[in-house]
């Protein structure tokens, strides 16, 4: 089932299923459809897949585009869904906002899996001049094929993927593009991560040149009371795209949350 914008929420695709619901925010220049690989391979499964607001089919919500507005978003589609018993499964950018949003402690919360997550603590890479920079990553078809290519992947994708990628990178307004980039990466919520109280898996991509799993070690899960750390082999930070069977059978597995 998928919802429209006219409430004013983000778009969102719900699949009933079996529980805890998987809910699934995607990565900045992602869309829902990032996670579609993954959950194909989760037949009968509960899942909830948001499109961020002003990204995809967002994209004319209006702002702010902050990371504590995608926490209220979040918090509210699952309202709207009529969601309860869920675990919440948030990818980079998606990741610092699911953090957010479990420490608000919400009823029904059962778990917490953080994707390449951007961290709780920046880390020491996050400059002026490398927030500067970034923020231009998705200004054109070359420049948005570059970062693709190069940082964001580290295994071969299909070309059917590929733009994919291009298409919802370039999708977003232009307030949403540098939001990210040139605040919320550099957001310190390492007092909120501290407020988490469900159990957090985090996983890292073996391969991951944007959110590394010594970065992750250090600047994530010292702040998380329960946590562990798994990495997924060959894979560089767009795990959905690039190891979905991987991360599918992961996921399998937090329906023990909910015991």
């Amino acid at each position: 089932m998928t919802a429209a914008i006219a409430t004013g929420l983000p778009a969102y695709d719900h699949r009933p299923g079996e529980g805890p619901t998987l809910v699934f925010l995607h990565y900045w220049g992602g869309a829902a459809r990032t996670w579609r690989p993954v959950i194909d391979r989760m037949p009968g499964r509960g899942t909830l897949s948001i499109e961020a607001r002003g990204w995809g089919r967002s994209r004319a919500l209006p702002g702010p585009y902050t990371l504590e507005q995608l926490a209220r978003d979040t918090r509210a589609v699952i309202a709207d869904a009529g969601v309860t018993d869920h675990v919440l499964v948030g990818h980079s950018m998606g990741g610092k906002v699911a953090q957010l949003v479990a420490a608000a402690r919400p009823p029904g919360l059962a778990g917490l899996v953080l994707v390449g997550p951007g961290p709780a603590r920046p880390a020491a890479v996050v400059t002026p001049e490398y927030r500067e920079a970034l923020s231009h990553a998705y200004d054109s078809d070359e420049t948005t094929a570059a970062a693709r290519d190069t940082v964001l992947t580290a295994t071969p994708l299909s070309d059917d993927l590929k733009a994919q990628i291009l298409a919802d990178s370039r999708a977003g307004a232009p307030a949403a593009r540098t939001e990210w980039p040139l605040h919320g990466i550099a957001q310190d919520i390492t007092r909120e991560a501290r407020d988490i109280e469900v159990p957090v898996l985090v996983i890292a991509g073996e391969h991951d040149r944007v959110e590394p799993a010594g970065v992750l070690r250090d600047n994530l899960l010292p702040y998380l009371r329960r946590a562990d750390l798994r990495v997924i082999p060959r894979s560089g930070h767009l795990m959905p795209l690039e190891a979905p069977a991987d991360l599918a059978r992961i996921l399998r597995d937090t329906r023990g949350y909910a015991a």
